[in-house]
């Protein structure tokens, strides 16, 4: 089975952000009406690094400000074709809240176990690693 090429359209960028041993989730409006939880993300814009607009989309989306601390991996996602790049980050300032009411309909700090019920598929698995290290023990 050959893996079919990234589609044409700029990178998307998300932020893996844990922060009191929980991850922050939102909860995106899509075309169909259907929510969908997800990592805070969006386009990588022209001259921006994959950081910069996860840094970016986040404050965007959610009000909070973080900050990139590492590069977690790449792929092309299954479902939409899009290239992804994940995004360690940690929460800097502010309260995380919907900021965009076009793009989000809520925002949620996951514990391990709210997660898995809130995206009941297998995480890319870099970002499960890494999920796995930065919530053990909370």
């Amino acid at each position: 089975m050959t893996e079919q090429p990234p589609d044409s359209r700029p990178a998307i960028a998300a932020a893996v952000i844990v922060h009191d041993g929980r991850v922050l989730m939102v909860r995106r409006r899509v075309t169909e009406g259907s929510l969908s939880w997800q990592f805070p993300a969006g386009q990588v814009e022209d001259g921006e690094s994959d950081e910069q607009a996860a840094v970016r989309e986040t404050a965007e989306e959610t009000g909070l400000t973080v900050r990139a601390v590492g590069y977690i991996g790449d792929r092309v996602h299954p479902t939409t074709g899009r290239t992804m790049a994940y995004i360690a980050c940690e929460a800097v300032a502010g309260n995380a809240h919907v900021a965009d009411e076009e793009e989000l309909d809520a925002v949620a700090w996951c514990t391990t176990a709210l997660l898995t019920e809130y995206v009941p598929y297998p995480l890319f698995e870099p970002v499960q690693r890494y999920l796995d290290s930065a919530l053990k023990d909370k």
